[in-house]
Order: C-alpha cells, then sequence, then structure tokens
C-alpha cells in the first residue's frame, strides 16, 4: 500500500473526521480559533471558485507568478496521484511525513471536521509558515460555504466557468442556485475576476454582484482570437502569442487567457508570461500519454489522450476538441455517483466508434461498469463493459489508427497515471 493511500485511509477511518459531505464554516472556524487564526497569517490570498477550469486556471496564474521570481503556494483539490499534490509550498509539495505530523496537530484540537476540512487546514497550517508572496486556494464545490472560504480580505477572487456541475449539493438544484452560491456571497473588498460564461449565466452573475463594492473585472476585458492555426490573448493594451504545446481546447485557451488577465494586472510583464506559456501542462486534462508502461503496450499508430472531463460544459469541450481530429476514436468511460452520466455522455454522440466502460478502481463512490454501459446503449453508443482499465484497453487496442480516450473522472486518471 502507498503512502498517500495510508493516509487517505488514516482520514477515512479517523473517528474524528468524517467523510461526509457536509458543508459549513462553524467548525473549521472553531479551529482556526483555536489555533491562533494562521490563515490570518497569509498574504495575497488569491481564492479560486467555479465548477470547470480551476486547476488549469490556478495552475497557470502559479506558473506566471513563480516565473515573475515569487514565491506561491497553492492549496489543490482534488489531487491525481498522491494527496501530497493538494499542498504547494512555494518549492515543492508537503512530505507524506509532514502530511501526517500536521493531521497529528489537527487530532489534538479534538473538534469533529469532514476530511476536506482537515487538509485544507493542513494547507493553511503548512502556507502559514511560509513567507510567500501569493497564496492561492481552489475551492473544492461551489463557494458561500466551502472550507476555503474563511478569509476576511483576500486580494483576488477568481471564478472560472460556472455550470451545473454541483446540482447535487443543492436543495433545488437548479443553475441559478449554484450562481447563487458561487458569486452572490463573494467578498465586498476584493478584486473579482469573472471567467468567460454562457449569456445567462454572465447576466445572473452581473445581477448577483450590482451591489457588490469591489472591482470586478469581467471577461468582456479580454478576448480569446484565432488567426489560422494560431491561438491569441488580446486586451485593449496588449497581444500576446499563445505559444503552448501541451493546450488543446478552447475552453482550456480560455482558462490561461483568465491568468493571464490576472498575472497582468499583478504587474507581471508580458515578456515573462510569454516565456512562460511553453511550460503550461496539465496533468488529467486532455493529456496525451506520450511515453511509459502504457504507451509502450500500444501499437506505434495508437494515441492515448485523458481528460478528467466530467461536468457537461467538460463533455461539451471535449466533443468539440476530438471532432477535429479526423481519425477513428474509442473511449474508455468511467464516473463518480452524483453525476448526470445521462446528460454528460449525450454531448458525446457522434466522436466515438466505440465506448468501454469501467469502474474506478479503489474508489467506493465509482459507479459500476454495468450502469454506464446500460446509459451508453441506452443513448445508441456501440458499448461494452470491463473489469478494470487492462481489460478496456485490450477490448480496443489492435493494428488500426486510432485516438483512444479515456474519460469522464480525474480519479480514474490518476490511476491511469500511476498506471504508466
Amino acid at each position: 500500500m502507498s503512502k498517500s493511500i495510508s493516509l487517505y485511509n488514516l482520514l477515512a477511518n479517523h473517528k474524528l473526521f468524517s467523510k461526509t459531505i457536509n458543508f459549513g464554516l462553524k467548525r473549521i472556524k472553531l479551529a482556526l480559533d483555536l489555533l491562533g487564526h494562521p490563515e490570518r497569517k497569509l498574504k495575497n490570498v488569491i481564492s479560486v471558485i467555479g465548477e470547470s477550469g480551476k486547476f488549469t486556471t490556478l495552475f497557470s496564474l502559479k506558473t506566471f507568478i513563480e516565473a515573475n521570481n515569487q514565491k506561491v503556494t497553492a492549496h489543490i483539490s482534488p489531487s491525481l496521484r498522491d494527496i501530497s499534490e493538494r499542498f504547494y509550498m512555494g518549492n515543492g509539495y508537503l512530505s507524506h511525513k509532514e502530511i501526517k505530523t500536521t493531521i497529528k496537530q489537527i487530532e489534538k484540537l479534538n473538534i469533529p471536521l469532514t476530511v476536506f476540512e482537515c487538509l485544507t487546514l493542513v494547507y493553511i497550517l503548512n502556507a502559514s509558515r511560509i513567507n510567500a508572496d501569493y497564496n492561492i486556494q481552489e475551492t473544492g464545490a461551489l463557494w458561500r460555504l466551502d472550507s476555503n472560504n474563511i478569509n476576511d480580505f483576500p486580494r483576488i477572487q477568481i471564478c472560472t466557468n460556472i455550470n451545473k456541475q454541483h446540482l447535487n449539493f443543492l436543495k433545488t438544484k437548479t443553475l441559478d442556485e449554484v450562481i447563487k452560491e458561487d458569486v452572490g456571497f463573494l467578498n465586498n473588498f476584493t478584486n473579482i475576476y469573472i471567467g468567460k460564461q454562457s449569456s445567462y449565466v454572465l447576466k445572473k452573475i452581473k445581477k448577483y454582484l450590482k451591489n457588490n463594492p469591489s472591482k470586478i473585472i469581467y471577461p468582456s476585458s479580454w478576448k480569446l482570437i484565432k488567426d489560422g492555426n494560431q491561438y491569441y490573448y488580446r486586451d485593449r493594451k496588449i497581444k500576446l502569442m499563445l505559444n503552448m504545446r501541451n493546450v488543446y481546447s478552447k475552453g482550456m485557451f480560455e482558462n490561461v487567457c483568465l491568468a493571464i488577465k490576472v498575472a497582468l494586472d499583478l504587474n507581471i510583464d508580458k515578456k515573462v508570461i510569454q516565456k512562460a506559456l511553453p511550460l503550461l501542462s496539465f496533468e488529467g486534462r486532455f493529456q496525451y500519454l506520450n511515453k511509459g508502461k502504457i504507451k509502450n503496450k500500444l501499437n506505434s499508430n495508437e494515441l492515448i489522450l485523458i481528460d478528467g472531463a466530467h461536468a457537461t460544459a467538460d463533455a461539451q469541450n471535449l466533443a468539440s476538441y476530438l471532432k477535429k481530429i479526423k481519425i477513428p476514436k474509442y473511449g474508455i468511460w468511467a464516473m463518480t455517483k452524483n453525476k448526470n452520466p445521462d446528460l454528460f455522455i449525450k454531448q458525446l454522440k457522434g466522436v466515438f466508434k466505440k465506448i468501454i466502460t469501467m469502474p474506478i478502481e479503489n474508489e467506493v463512490s465509482s459507479v459500476s461498469a454495468q450502469e454506464l454501459y446500460k446509459v451508453a446503449t441506452k443513448n445508441k453508443f456501440n458499448a461494452e463493459k470491463s473489469d478494470n482499465f487492462a481489460q478496456a484497453l485490450k477490448k480496443i487496442s489492435s493494428n488500426e489508427k486510432k485516438l483512444i480516450v479515456c474519460f469522464g473522472s480525474l480519479y480514474n486518471c490518476g490511476n491511469i497515471l500511476n498506471k504508466n
């Protein structure tokens, strides 16, 4: 058993920490009070909120800040391959030993917490000991009662794409409620950046922020433009060529542009940003496996792509990209519960020659391969089911030139990356 899995098991089986999702700020605020308010030691807090695009926006901004020779910490959720990925501390990630030591410190408070609240405290306690220039916190789900919503005066709050991904956490289960939870409770004394949205969502956002005195930067302040095969960032003053080798979809380009806008407003020179752009690569998001154990098992004319897309908007973005690829495409589909597999897979109609469904290894919240198979066949997909990833790959791999796409879950992407 890996040390990462041992730590997750420690949290999952701990008498104080609940795996149940239980939104609220009372527990974590009590813990922070008993700890002497370490969150107040964090300078220039940047909160990243939304349903899709949080990680790519956060990672891009983090890269630009570090390229500017400034130190940044980051709280990331979820981790893909290892629990340590959640805690970036300026020059690397926390070690398993450091995480375990911090958990023991939190245990002594004797406060019942959710697992995510405990993980948030692990980040805050360790980041508070580092004199970083910026501290970026990615929300788990929604914003109003997320455990990262504990800073009185954040420097910046970034709201990425809002969609129906987190409906299962809400009472009325409507998009309007998601919008309200995300932006209706943003700070009144900060700088708010809104990412690209549907016209309906943007209209609602403006309604909720109408009386918010913060400086609000709407997505109309910048554009993603395309000239031939080349994308550019453009605002009223600057045009930047997006010279990135590992970014493929329009949605991801928009997330990078949002991070560029924030970085420019933080007085990071455009030349620094331009130089950093080729470094951007996002694990588990439109990631081609160009080497490794899995790639070595495939035929030379087979390509493999993994993407953690699990929301309807993510599926639309994935479909838009895949439809431009002119070779046969085969899918390996896994998903966790509390999503909407039927609506999700509908966005990918006409994309795949065949889909193989599979469960997610070591994930109790995984949807079974049989359930996904039923959804796929109901929507007229050519589908088969498998017991695991190796079996799914075996059902697809052949001498035929093709692209194999593994999609539907970041957790499954993490498993695949570990196997590779």
